[in-house]
């Protein structure tokens, strides 16, 4: 709603999204007679958001229609970007279907059958918000749209708190959604204010949130609900830096010896090196022995092997044993060095 029904400032938005480097803009579809009763309670900070009911302030941002969306549709496909919204009632979700790559459903109608089950039917992939939920209803949610036909569920932490406080991100929770349902694609759908947003989204990625979500504004200063706690296109600009930072930072996650490592693996790893003269036909023992870098040589983790050898050749003091200087040498194919 940050647009404020004004579609020149919302196609606006799409262009600052697009050079901010964001990979979707995403809207919201709903009007105020299908979404609120008209005594619905507001549930937001009131000293931002002065709108006594829900109906109140969603009837002011719901006169887009179909042609706006379409406009907003084009708008991202020439930006280069992809043109999203969350839909609020089934009747949307049947005119949305051809322009939206994917379908967002907002945390509130997680428990909202009769829309989730429109949406699965599309066979379009669903961006689903887990704010104010428990497991066992997300759990339900992705066995119910599964079940209608949804190809790929994305699961987005996210807490129903407008802003939220940081001792409410409840960041942890990302990496339990990982757990808990490791064939789907976890996220996270931010509401702390720009001061937090920074390090609980940078957070969020580390612990494995993969789709990210942030309100936008072109203007922080401005009154109303969601302006305060938006990011502008100068802040997008810069996660987005960060998060790359932060992709390069974790790698690729796998248990593996990096090109960077080989060096200092072969020569700070340590060798069974000589302790004073070995005569040629002598017989390994553990006094003749010492351990010191560099690693290569024969591991110490084969002094085992080495003990009882005999020596074919004379080593010398502080030389770093090979296999080739021991009678009876393994097979190179079975040491482990």
């Amino acid at each position: 709603m940050n647009h404020c029904g004004d579609i020149d400032v919302a196609l606006r938005m799409v262009r600052e999204a697009a050079e901010a480097r964001v990979d979707a803009i995403k809207f919201q579809t709903y009007k105020a007679d299908r979404l609120a009763t008209k005594a619905s309670a507001a549930y937001w900070d009131r000293t931002k958001e002065s709108a006594s009911s829900q109906y109140e302030l969603f009837r002011r941002y719901d006169g887009f229609g179909v042609d706006e969306y379409r406009a907003l549709a084009e708008a991202c496909t020439a930006a280069g970007i992809a043109f999203l919204t969350t839909p609020f009632d089934v009747e949307s979700v049947e005119w949305l279907v051809e322009l939206v790559p994917m379908f967002k459903i907002a945390s509130a109608d997680i428990t909202n059958t009769v829309l989730l089950h429109r949406v699965a039917q599309t066979g379009k992939t669903m961006l689903l918000s887990t704010g104010a939920a428990t497991l066992e209803e997300i759990a339900d949610a992705v066995t119910f749209v599964r079940a209608s036909g949804c190809p790929e569920v994305a699961l987005l932490h996210c807490t129903l708190s407008y802003p939220t406080k940081a001792a409410d991100a409840n960041l942890g929770a990302v990496a339990a959604l990982g757990r808990a349902f490791p064939n789907e694609v976890i996220g996270y759908s931010d509401h702390t204010v720009p001061e937090d947003s920074f390090d609980a989204i940078e957070a969020s990625y580390a612990l494995g949130g993969r789709v990210i979500e942030k309100h936008f504004t072109l203007d922080k200063s401005l009154p109303g609900n969601d302006h305060y706690h938006a990011f502008d296109s100068d802040d997008f600009a810069a996660l987005r830096a960060k998060l790359d930072h932060v992709g390069t930072l974790l790698g690729s996650g796998r248990i593996e010896v990096l090109e960077a490592e080989e060096p200092a693996r072969l020569h700070a790893r340590r060798s069974l090196v000589s302790r004073g003269r070995i005569t040629a036909g002598e017989t390994i023992d553990a006094a003749m022995l010492d351990v010191k870098r560099p690693g290569t040589g024969i591991e110490p983790r084969e002094l085992t092997r080495v003990l009882g050898l005999r020596a074919t050749t004379d080593i010398p003091d502080d030389t770093t044993l090979q296999w080739a200087m021991l009678e009876g040498e393994p097979d190179p194919d079975d040491a482990a060095g």
